[in-house]
């Protein structure tokens, strides 16, 4: 008998995994059996037709929408059992932002760093100094004092993208990050997340209608399609970058 050889195992660990996940508003089936799995650094373009959920999906993994059938881990964990919350970096669509929101941009950047059990936790020094560099980095310190409210769309997206940043997340998920921006500012940002995802330990996850943008990073074909759902995927590692007894350790417990 020939030994069947078993396929390339990863040893990245899973950040994000969708198992046929589905979700319906009413009669209207959004998503249908969705399965994918991001592993640790690699950047994926989410890409799919108005009314193909993308939106919706992105919302069940930072746990604002429960999906109807199927299961999702975050970082191997069922996520109806996980708690690091922190570990996740969230940029919605701005159009989801009340304007008249009472807050300064600076309070809003702190809020970043506010895990779902610490809403009212003293800020201390280290707080400020983080919130100082998010500001800096995206270039709106200026704007700290500033009422999010007042700020044009531009500079709002900016500031929740500083918020999204401040907790060093490892898992960094942004639905239409580039909505609002000026061109220039577009340019600057993708760069900083090209950047990001070469030299730190990050995963993206991003919507994106600007084929352009996620073609000239991530590649002309997807790396897979679940529904009406496309995944482009491309990797800051290889099984390459494993140390050889990390991926004989992976092997074994497979097999």
């Amino acid at each position: 008998m020939v030994a069947q050889i078993a396929a390339p195992v990863s040893c990245h660990r899973e950040m994000v995994a969708l198992e046929n996940v589905s979700y319906a508003y009413g009669t209207q089936q959004v998503l249908d059996g969705v399965s994918f799995v991001a592993r640790e650094r690699d950047f994926i373009g989410l890409i799919g037709s108005n009314g193909a959920g993308k939106t919706t999906l992105l919302r069940m993994i930072v746990g604002l929408a429960k999906p109807q059938h199927g299961q999702i881990r975050l970082f191997g964990t069922p996520i109806e059992r996980f708690k690091d919350w922190h570990l996740i970096g969230y940029v919605p669509q701005r159009s989801h932002f009340n304007p008249l929101f009472p807050a300064t941009v600076r309070e809003v950047v702190l809020s970043g760093l506010y895990g779902r059990r610490k809403l009212f936790r003293r800020l201390t020094k280290e707080d400020a100094s983080r919130a100082a560099d998010a500001l800096r980095t995206l270039q709106i310190e200026d704007l700290a004092d500033k009422r999010i409210g007042a700020l044009s769309g531009g500079q709002q997206q900016r500031v929740f993208l500083a918020r999204a940043l401040i907790n060093n997340p490892k898992l960094l998920i942004l639905d239409e990050p580039m909505s609002g921006i000026d061109n220039e500012t577009q340019r600057n940002f993708f760069h900083l997340l090209r950047h990001m995802h070469q030299h730190h330990n990050i995963t993206f996850l991003m919507v994106s209608h600007d084929m352009e943008m996620i073609r000239s990073y991530l590649g002309d074909e997807p790396k897979e399609t679940s529904g009406k759902l496309s995944f482009h995927v491309r990797h800051s590692h290889d099984l390459e970058d494993c140390g050889e007894t990390d991926l004989l350790h992976t092997l074994r417990k497979e097999g």
